[in-house]
């Protein structure tokens, strides 16, 4: 009998973030699935790729990712799971290079063309997301978590190390700009990814309308799953909620294939 093989999981974070910010997710994925290898990179102008240049197109993001993953790709299809402007990433890789991507699992992602601007950020944080731009870092990470928790608790527990990361990483103003413009043009790909998709948000999103979800569900006939009180940042506030929504949807897909 063949070894059962290693699922491998790929994790992307969205505007500004880095692999860290996914805290204890990926650790408590890894035990709730078992057998798998969790890998989380960074995208151009984040976390260790800091001093390189963000993308102004999603298009060329996903090149940078495919190559940084290298090897891994000649291993065979993995699974991915991302976050805002991560969800893109992955869409745009899943619909253009559909032999390498096995299942997608995207959280509080929006698409132009399927949601309205004010929608995809709601314009009431738009003064709060233009300071970001000319704040101090230890300032700014503040703020983020302001604009994307809704548990003050959990905030505070991870404000000293998210200073710290921008830091040691520090995101320019120059980088979050492009990759606002990447994510601000970003429309719906020519054919839908024709892997198995997962799709969840936050119910009391504050930085984003669970309604662009709604309409992404529409679109692709994904099934979506909304927390009720969590922010934006669901890894952060709903991690263990995250992962038993991510481990249901793989059981049922079992259930009906056997």
């Amino acid at each position: 009998m063949a070894a059962k093989q290693t699922q491998r999981w790929v994790l992307l974070r969205g505007l500004g973030r880095e692999a860290r910010h996914w805290g204890d997710f990926p650790g408590r994925l890894t035990e709730a699935l078992g057998e798998a290898r969790v890998l989380t990179p960074d995208l151009p102008g984040n976390g260790q790729h800091w001093q390189a240049a963000s993308a102004t197109r999603i298009e060329a993001q996903t090149t940078a990712l495919r190559a940084a993953l290298g090897t891994e790709l000649q291993a065979g299809p993995v699974n991915v799971i991302a976050i805002s402007l991560g969800g893109m990433v992955a869409l745009d890789w899943a619909s253009r290079f559909p032999t390498e991507v096995d299942r997608l699992v995207l959280i509080s992602t929006s698409l132009a063309g399927l949601a309205p601007f004010w929608q995809r950020l709601r314009w009431q944080r738009y003064p709060a997301l233009l300071q970001l731009l000319f704040q101090p870092a230890a300032t700014r990470e503040a703020s983020i978590l302001a604009l994307t928790s809704n548990r003050p608790e959990r905030a505070a527990q991870v404000l000293g190390d998210w200073q710290r990361w921008q830091a040691e990483a520090p995101v320019s103003s120059l980088n979050l700009l492009r990759q606002l413009w990447a994510a601000a043009r970003f429309r719906p790909p020519a054919h839908w990814p024709s892997c198995p998709g997962l799709l969840l948000a936050s119910a009391q999103d504050g930085l984003v309308d669970p309604r662009c979800s709604q309409a992404l569900a529409v679109a692709t006939g994904w099934p979506l799953a909304l927390h009720a009180q969590a922010g934006h940042d669901l890894p952060l506030d709903a991690a263990d909620w995250l992962v038993e929504q991510i481990v249901l949807w793989i059981n049922e897909a079992a259930q009906e294939g056997a």
